[in-house]
């Protein structure tokens, strides 16, 4: 049987902290559940935390704090909560380095389909692909069991479980061009909450921790998509 993974449960509001609670407890995770960001730190300074699903607006230490403390030493998955449902902000979450966004009211169901989601995916980036343990585009390497990537022999600091899910779609597939629609599909496993606006967020980002090692895999074709473009060998 697997280990119970352990989701951190970091909310304000009491009855918000129950309902999410209550929902993934029945899914079988071990649910731990703090009221401020100051405390969430406090428990992951302690505690082997799987996944955290972290409120925005809190007092004390805010959700996008704590979330920028977490990136300073770990690429924990972590899903945001908030009741602030503008682009931007789902944007902002996301270019700070969460994996999803869920806004307020949600259905608990839905918020347990979300943490399976993510969680799977961080699984799987143990896991070696049927064609190999990694993947060579050029003088960029993935290393599926890792986690890693590589240019040049040096690992890409930072890159999260979605940005690795997305740019592994691509790279599987070198020229061919992969509608947002379609990374949505592979990269999230056909979670049909993702926009295509997110895609770009998560496009961004990667290409951004590609800039100190002077390449960019990832080409945009206009009214398309992206593709893996030639990269030097």
């Amino acid at each position: 049987m697997a280990p119970t993974q352990t989701v951190l449960v970091v909310d304000d509001e009491s009855h918000i902290r129950d309902v999410v609670q209550y929902s993934l407890e029945r899914e079988g995770y071990r649910v731990i559940c703090t009221s401020d960001g100051r405390e969430a730190l406090g428990v992951l300074r302690k505690e082997q935390v799987d996944l955290v699903v972290l409120d925005i607006l809190m007092p004390e230490l805010d959700g996008l704090s704590v979330c920028r403390k977490i990136r300073e030493q770990s690429q924990l998955p972590i899903i945001f909560l908030s009741s602030r449902a503008e682009e931007v902000d789902r944007i902002l979450g996301l270019e700070l380095g969460g994996d999803d966004y869920v806004t307020k009211p949600f259905s608990p169901r839905e918020l347990a389909t979300r943490v399976k989601t993510v969680l799977r995916r961080t699984a799987n980036r143990s896991e070696p692909s049927e064609g190999g343990e990694s993947l060579v585009h050029g003088i960029l390497e993935m290393d599926l069991p890792r986690h890693e990537v590589r240019v040049r022999g040096e690992v890409v600091p930072d890159l999260t479980v979605t940005e690795f899910a997305v740019l592994r779609a691509l790279i599987e597939r070198p020229g061919r061009v992969l509608t947002r629609t379609q990374l949505i599909d592979r990269a999230y496993e056909h979670d049909n909450h993702i926009t295509e606006r997110t895609i770009d967020t998560h496009i961004r980002r990667i290409r951004a921790k590609m800039r100190p090692f002077g390449v960019d895999p990832i080409q945009t074709v206009h009214g398309l998509g992206y593709k893996a473009c030639e990269v030097p060998t």
